[in-house]
Formats: structure tokens, C-alpha cells, sequence
């Protein structure tokens, strides 16, 4: 079990907003990464450097590193004048393309103070036919990759569906046609199941090739409502198996619990709290 769990991480707004009780979730579930979007119903990108002095800190007297940075960049339309999908961006604002290349710059500094990895990115809100604009996308994730190696930080793009790359053969696609060493997938499998699609084995064989970073959450979808997201281990994401798979396929990267769900009544922490015993339940099973 310490293979993969050793090697866990939280999004540390999927336990609170308030950083002392997300301290107080590492040192009850005994992690050694936590993962950065918002902190004090703020984002990352925009907090003063003495507040991130104070979460580099803490974390330190703990012996915390952090996992990986989740940004927004790239949450906001390709064209201000065409119609498209949005979702949420986590208390920072959308922007034109120009502002998120200026946000990434911004990003890869507060994932070098962190010593981060690896810094999330999206391929901006969906259009209504993706597949129209795959090289313009493209084109900006070149610059991007840039910026990124210059930094000398990971780029990852997720598999979220409210983008243009908002499924495994998209993000593929994405990843195949930068072709590089800096912009790698972030695989979150029940992203694809929220979104509809099959993440296991369909999704998983289509972005083997490309993975560094993965996202754990559980999904359900039905044709009537759409995508649900629900604690680890009792959704549709096909999580046994696809932690299994990626074990045996060499993947040595880490995991962070991302779980978007809050139990009626009840808080994020008590919905993450009862995802991190999914995953153990599962991981005894894979």
C-alpha cells in the first residue's frame, strides 16, 4: 500500500479554506505532498508574498512538500467573441489569452518558491467544435512550453470538460502535437467519467504515453443528469483498475485526491476525509 500511498497528495482547498485546518488534515492522514489553488478563499497566484512565506513555512516545520501547483491558466476563451463553456477558475479572474500568458509567468515563480514540480494548466474554455481550433491551442501551449523550460518547470494539462482538451484523446492530441518533454498530461479519470466518457481502459491507453501528473476523484454519469462526482470507490472511474494499471506501467509520479464532493450537511474535509478511505479500501483490492 505505501507504494502508492507514500506518494499522495491533497488539494489542500478540497479540506478548507482555512490553512490551519488543512495542516491539521496533512498531519491526520500523514501525507508528505500537498497540492496548491486557493488558500483564504484566494487564489495562489494572487497572494501577497508574506502569506506565501507562511505556507512555505508551515509546511517545512512538517516536513510538507508541495506536489504540484493547480492553476487556472488557460481557463478563459480563445476569442472573447465566440461562444463557449465555462467553468470555475478558484477566486481568480478569467482574463484574455494575453493576462494567462502573464498568469503562467507568474505560476512558474510560485512553483519554483515551492520547489514544485509541475504547474496544472487547461487549454481554454470549450468551443462549441473543439476540434476547429486544436492548432491554435497548440500554438499558444508552444509558447507556453517556453516559457516552461526556461523555468525549468513541468507544464500539465488536464482532461477537464469544460475545455477544449476536455477528454483523454483530446488532451492526447494536445500533448502529441507540442511534443514535448515540459508539457506532459494531468490524468484525472473521473473527469472523463463526469464528462460521459470511458476512462478505463478506453481513456487511460490514450494518454499512457504522455502522463506526469494524476488527479483522484470518483464519478457517476447518467444521460438524465450528467456528471456527479462522489467519494472514491463508489463511482464509475474505474479507479481499482486504473491504479493498478498505472503501477504496472512504470508510473512513479504522484497522486493527488481531488474529490469535488461534500457530504450533505457535512463539510470538504469530512468529503475528502471519506474519499482518502475509498482509495485504501480500493488500493487493498488492486
Amino acid at each position: 500500500m505505501m507504494t502508492v500511498f507514500s506518494r499522495l497528495s491533497v488539494l489542500t482547498d478540497e479540506v478548507s479554506q482555512d490553512w490551519d485546518e488543512v495542516l491539521a488534515f496533512v498531519e491526520e492522514c500523514a501525507l508528505s505532498y500537498v497540492e496548491l489553488r486557493s488558500v483564504w478563499r484566494a487564489n495562489v497566484m494572487d497572494m501577497e508574498p508574506d502569506r506565501l512565506r507562511h505556507l512555505r513555512s508551515t509546511l517545512a516545520e512538517r516536513g510538507v512538500r508541495v506536489s504540484g501547483l493547480a492553476s487556472p491558466v488557460f481557463k478563459c476563451a480563445l476569442d472573447s467573441n465566440r461562444p463557449v463553456e465555462r467553468g470555475d477558475t478558484f477566486f481568480a479572474s478569467e482574463g484574455t489569452v494575453n493576462d494567462h500568458m502573464d498568469m503562467l509567468k507568474r505560476a512558474l515563480e510560485v512553483a519554483g518558491f515551492f520547489q514544485a514540480p509541475g504547474v496544472r494548466i487547461f487549454s481554454f474554455w470549450r468551443e462549441r467544435n473543439p476540434d476547429l481550433y486544436v492548432d491554435e491551442v497548440a500554438e499558444h501551449l508552444h509558447q507556453a512550453v517556453r516559457l516552461a523550460e526556461e523555468a525549468g518547470v513541468t507544464l500539465w494539462l488536464e482532461n477537464e470538460p469544460s475545455t477544449n482538451g476536455g477528454y483523454a484523446d483530446e488532451v492526447a492530441q494536445l500533448a502529441a502535437k507540442v511534443n514535448s518533454p515540459f508539457l506532459r498530461v494531468l490524468w484525472d479519470p473521473g473527469n472523463e467519467r463526469y464528462g460521459g466518457r470511458v476512462p478505463f481502459p478506453v481513456g487511460y491507453e490514450q494518454v499512457r504515453p504522455w502522463i506526469g501528473h494524476v488527479h483522484l476523484k470518483d464519478a457517476i454519469y447518467t444521460s438524465e443528469q450528467g456528471g456527479q462526482c462522489v467519494p472514491i470507490s463508489e463511482g464509475e472511474a474505474c479507479l481499482e483498475k486504473q491504479l493498478s494499471a498505472l503501477e504496472r506501467d512504470g508510473y512513479t509520479g504522484l497522486y493527488t485526491v481531488e474529490t469535488h464532493y461534500v457530504p450533505e450537511g457535512g463539510t470538504p474535509a469530512d468529503g475528502t476525509r471519506r474519499s482518502f478511505s475509498g482509495l485504501r479500501r480500493i488500493w487493498e483490492l488492486a
